[in-house]
């Protein structure tokens, strides 16, 4: 790839891609969305250098688009939604994320928090997800290749906890590494019918709230090289 076509990607696709990102910022906005840092941190990062060259037009539509390994990019509304939840009571320092997929998510919170620590099964995904953000020196985030259903309990708790795959119930592990206080968003459910949720760890036990239907890829059990 020479230097030239490098770095139109890094612009994004040549001089279309700023209006294509405002666009998709206003949409987020007329869509209930109002965190400002949020919208600005969606705004200013480079979607289309996590999905394949052959999506890159696509890149700022408001989909989820696929990312290889059945697994796929998360739509911008749901990587914002999620973030501003996790951000509703205030700056978080410490955030575990399940599932790093194509990384962008992870790159997203890794400029909203102070320190991000990153959990995938799918090896090659976060290897490739490891290189764009260092490609973007977004340097606080730590991976770890395992079980996303087990969390990172070595380095619990956590102030937030972010899971961008489908579980059939809240793991108790993410439960359990969930700092007093902290606050969690998770898709729970089977199939077509899949809800979001907020889980905040009170002073005796958590409270649920139910935010919406979405549709996620299943959290699957056991790493995968």
């Amino acid at each position: 790839m020479s230097r030239e076509h490098d770095d139109m990607l890094r612009r994004g696709i040549g001089m279309t891609s700023q209006r294509t990102r405002e666009r998709l910022i206003q949409r987020l906005y007329e869509e209930g969305l109002s965190n400002a840092k949020v919208l600005e941190v969606i705004r200013r990062t480079p979607r289309h250098l996590f999905v394949d060259e052959a999506l890159a037009h696509r890149a700022y539509e408001d989909t989820a688009l696929p990312i290889g390994h059945n697994q796929t990019i998360s739509q911008p509304y749901m990587v914002a939604r999620m973030s501003e939840l996790l951000l509703e009571a205030g700056p978080l320092d410490k955030v575990l994320e399940i599932g790093t997929g194509s990384g962008y998510q992870t790159a997203v919170l890794s400029q909203l928090v102070e320190r991000v620590f990153s959990v995938e099964r799918i090896k090659v995904l976060q290897d490739r997800a490891k290189e764009r953000l260092v490609e973007l020196n977004l340097r606080n985030v730590v991976f770890r290749w395992g079980d996303g259903w087990e969390g990172w309990p070595a380095l619990a708790p956590y102030n937030g906890i972010i899971v961008t795959a489908v579980a059939t119930d809240v793991p108790q592990a993410l439960l359990d590494q969930l700092a007093p206080g902290g606050r969690m968003v998770i898709p729970v459910g089977a199939g077509e019918v899949q809800q979001l949720l907020l889980i905040i760890r009170e002073e005796h036990g958590f409270s649920r709230r139910v935010l919406e239907a979405v549709r996620f890829v299943p959290l699957l059990n056991g790493p995968l090289a």
